[in-house]
C-alpha cells in the first residue's frame, strides 16, 4: 500500500508549472472546484492550489481551505491519475472536506482522461550517434 503521507514532492511551488496546467487548457469541473490538469512526466501526481483573495477574503479562510483539499489529495492518492499535475481552484468560498473528498477525485480522473486522450502516442527519444 503506498504512503498515505502529502510529502513535499507532491506540492506544485514553481510558477512555472502552474502556468502550465493553466495553458494546458485540459480541466474539469463541477459546482465545488475546478481541476486543471497537464502531464509532469513524473511517476506521480502532484498538487497545486488557488484560492484568489478576491474570492475569499481572509487569510485564515483561505488557508482552511487548502488544508481540506490538501487531505483530500492526501485520502484518494491512490486512484489520482499518475504522472499528472493537479491545480485546483475552488468556487465556493464555503467549501466542506465533504465536497472536496467527493468531488477531486471524480474530477482528477477526467482531467485524467481527457490529457491522455488528447497526448496520442508519445515520440521516442532522440538519441545521438558518437562518432
Amino acid at each position: 500500500m503506498a504512503s498515505a503521507r502529502f510529502r513535499p514532492y507532491e506540492h506544485i511551488r514553481d510558477p512555472n508549472d502552474f502556468k502550465r496546467a493553466f495553458d494546458r487548457k485540459r480541466s474539469a469541473s463541477d459546482p465545488t472546484m475546478v481541476v486543471h490538469g497537464a502531464e509532469n512526466g513524473l511517476n506521480h501526481a502532484r498538487l497545486g492550489i488557488s484560492v484568489g483573495k478576491r474570492k475569499v477574503r481572509k487569510a485564515t479562510a483561505r488557508n482552511r481551505i487548502k488544508r481540506l483539499i490538501r487531505e483530500a489529495f492526501r485520502l484518494n492518492k491512490a486512484v489520482l491519475p499518475v504522472g499528472v499535475d493537479l491545480v485546483i481552484v475552488p468556487r465556493n468560498p464555503n467549501l466542506t472536506f465533504a465536497d472536496a473528498n467527493r468531488s477531486l477525485p471524480a474530477l482528477a480522473q477526467a482531467v485524467g482522461k481527457r490529457l491522455a486522450s488528447q497526448s496520442g502516442p508519445k515520440p521516442k527519444p532522440v538519441v545521438e550517434a558518437i562518432p
